[in-house]
């Protein structure tokens, strides 16, 4: 029911890290090539919203990030509100005060817009079922609506393992929206751990948004499409089969790939520092030496992820603090594992 009082709603949402790499897209952040990710726990965004009914036709924002007005970002979720109000206009009735915090510092090898736009997708997919425009519970919904925010956004409105983009070999995949894939995965991987390893936490030189757009004349462009399809089929056979060490072939190989790309890119540019492979060297000496189970992975940027089952976390950490940590900006280290997914506060 339609009211002029304040409501409010707030969801708690995680970023997630890929395994197979979405990089470069067509227009509505619709995805060159199909990717999975791991959906986080502790790398979280919180957002509340307090809307009531509007007497204009435009979408008013009034957004603050930690406490401070941000006039610039509240335009910017006003476009987006404006482009899902399209298909659901009674989001053209409310003004809106948003409000929103990171469990984790600004730089850090976090994909901030991952957890920020599936938090607010969620609490806009809230009001919409809260008002009856939409009729039943579907987070394809909510996946892609986040999709429309930013696109790795669309994979954090589920729990543990989530694909996104079109392929053949995951049912009900969609380049429009993220589907989970955890009754697929084996228990080995159901609680991996990712430790991120902040090698720098300056800002990076070359934003997502511009290297995504260096994909499309990309002369490698028809060959990645080609490897990132080849690479989800033979992981996603990892992890039904609890494989890890073809777990960690393809997610070392992808992460390597992302950087290649960059680097072969007209103009081209290298986000990786010496402290970056200084650490990889020491994770592949350690494996090798220990047979540990683990794997590291890259985003866009120097720092790292690194992988490994939950049996292994007592290792892992101690090889982290013995051996990598001198090497992080500050001996900045955040432990993290696959999360269940957002969480409804209010």
């Amino acid at each position: 029911m339609m009211t002029d009082t304040i409501q409010k709603v707030a969801w708690k949402s995680a970023s997630n890290i890929a395994l197979v790499k979405y990089w470069g897209k067509h227009s509505e952040q619709i995805p060159m090539n199909p990717s999975i990710s791991i959906t986080l726990e502790n790398a979280n965004t919180q957002t509340s919203i307090q809307y009531n009914k509007s007497n204009g036709s435009d979408v008013k924002v009034d957004f603050l990030f930690e406490g401070n007005r941000k006039p610039e970002f509240g335009q910017k979720i006003e476009r987006f509100i404006a482009r899902i109000a399209k298909d659901y206009p009674l989001l053209n009735e409310f003004s809106y005060i948003i409000e929103s915090s990171n469990s984790f510092p600004h730089s850090t090898g976090i994909a901030s817009s991952a957890s920020s736009m599936s938090a607010l997708a969620m609490n806009l997919y809230s009001i919409l079922r809260e008002h009856g425009a939409i009729a039943s519970e579907d987070l394809s919904i909510a996946s892609s609506m986040s999709r429309l925010g930013s696109g790795s956004a669309c994979r954090s409105v589920y729990p543990g393992f989530a694909v996104w983009g079109n392929s053949e070999i995951v049912d009900g995949s969609h380049d429009e929206y993220a589907v989970e894939v955890n009754e697929k995965i084996h228990e080995e991987f159901k609680n991996t751990h990712d430790s991120i390893l902040i090698v720098d936490s300056a800002k990076k030189s070359v934003s997502s948004t511009e290297g995504h757009a260096l994909m499309a004349g990309h002369s490698f462009r028809e060959s990645r499409i080609k490897q990132s399809h080849d690479n989800l089929k033979v992981l996603m056979q990892a992890l039904e089969g609890g494989d890890w060490h073809k777990f960690t072939e393809i997610v070392e190989l992808e992460a390597l790939t992302l950087h290649a790309l960059m680097m072969s890119s007209v103009p081209s540019y290298i986000l990786l520092h010496p402290n970056t492979l200084k650490v990889i060297e020491l994770i592949r000496e350690f494996r090798n030496a220990t047979s540990t189970a683990m794997a590291f992975t890259l985003d866009a940027g120097p720092n790292i992820h690194l992988l490994y089952p939950d049996y292994n976390a007592g290792a892992v950490k101690s090889f982290i603090n013995d051996a990598l940590i001198q090497y992080c900006e500050e001996r900045k280290v955040l432990h993290d594992k696959a999360g269940q997914g957002p969480e409804k506060l209010i």
